[in-house]
């Protein structure tokens, strides 16, 4: 009877462990998952800040070599 309640004892610990464990894993996958949708949004972000520096830098009047306005 010893032996029967040990081992009722033990699954008892892994069940309560995995219940742990279940719930930690679907916190991390929670929290996985915001960081890659704030990572792809920031990544967005740089695409197109570097896309506006590229046009601004095609626009933007060439210093060639002119001298400085002291000159």
């Amino acid at each position: 009877m010893s032996d029967v309640k040990t081992l009722g004892d033990r699954i008892d610990a892994l069940e309560t462990r995995l219940m742990f464990q279940d719930e930690t894993i679907e916190t991390l996958n929670k929290t996985i998952t915001a960081q890659w949708h704030k990572i792809d949004a920031l990544t967005r972000q740089v695409i197109s800040l570097s896309e506006r520096l590229q046009e601004a830098e095609t626009h933007a009047p060439s210093a060639g070599n002119e001298p400085p306005p002291h000159y």
